[in-house]
């Protein structure tokens, strides 16, 4: 992988970890969502002027992502509501490169390498390290949902991975996925929240606009990423974001970062960047 992306992708991983903070610190997750992901719905637009549309065959794809990035915001939210940031967010990213190296070989046709393998292996142990540390004791709620947002993730970036690459315009495509992957989430909102989320996106829209400038800018880095270069490379180098967040999670939220989860951090550090750097053939 060139220097130039892996450092676009670690750039994209800082982006995502700050949006993702920005949803845990509110109370009302869902609007905090919404205002950022909506924003991004706005910006999208403006990415059509910068390339040609996508092409029709790439269009069951946009389609398919935007659904399963609803089920990722859906199940995101309840993640943040029953487990503290520092766990949630390091196990739903760092559990998706597992999912997409394997995925990835089905559906994709990639294979793996001896240091994907191994990388699998080190991601794995992070991610048991938190098991024991203390899910399981808190009920299996802050283990679930982090696991089922790790697999919307694993999901969408499959098919992202196989969509752009038939759309002949990775711009085109992250700008209409952006368009219309809001459109449910705000629905929802409004049956949820009636008027109450107009009131809120008046006071919250300075969020929305740091959030949204950071979701689109993160993941147009990773799409665009994706066009050539191998799915499991692409996650697994995104999710040095889980690192990011679990010093976020001590120093700006002030929750608990004991040995566990510094072992699991750098675990599943080692990890990804075994993936990261062992080209997928």
């Amino acid at each position: 992988m060139e220097p130039i992306v892996t450092f676009l992708i670690l750039a994209a991983a800082l982006m995502h970890a700050t949006w993702n903070t920005l949803v845990k610190v509110d109370d009302d997750r869902l609007m905090t969502m919404v205002v950022v992901i909506g924003t991004t719905g706005l910006l999208a637009p403006f990415l059509l002027l910068l390339g040609p549309s996508p092409t029709i065959e790439s269009w069951p794809y946009i389609v398919a992502s935007a659904i399963l990035n609803n089920i990722y915001f859906l199940f995101l939210i309840e993640a943040y509501r029953v487990g503290d940031f520092s766990h949630s967010y390091p196990l739903a990213r760092g559990s998706a490169p597992l999912m997409v190296a394997v995925g990835a070989m089905f559906f994709g046709g990639e294979t793996l390498g001896i240091g994907e393998i191994l990388g699998i292996a080190f991601i794995s142990a992070g991610i048991i390290s938190l098991m024991w540390g203390g899910g399981l004791k808190l009920g299996w709620a802050p283990l679930v949902y982090p696991l089922l947002t790790g697999s919307m993730i694993a999901s969408y970036t499959i098919v992202d991975g196989i969509g752009v690459r038939l759309s002949g315009s990775p711009v085109g495509y992250v700008g209409w996925l952006f368009i219309i992957s809001p459109i449910p989430l705000c629905v929802i909102a409004l049956v949820r929240r009636g008027v109450g989320a107009f009131a809120f996106l008046s006071k919250q829209w300075r969020r929305g606009v740091i959030g949204g400038l950071c979701n689109l800018i993160s993941y147009g880095i990773a799409i665009w990423a994706l066009t050539f270069t191998a799915m499991a490379n692409v996650s697994a180098l995104r999710e040095t974001s889980v690192v990011i967040a679990a010093l976020i999670g001590s120093r700006v939220l002030g929750e608990a970062f004991g040995l566990r989860r510094l072992v699991s951090a750098v675990g599943v550090f080692l990890g990804i960047v075994m993936i990261s750097f062992s080209a997928a053939q």
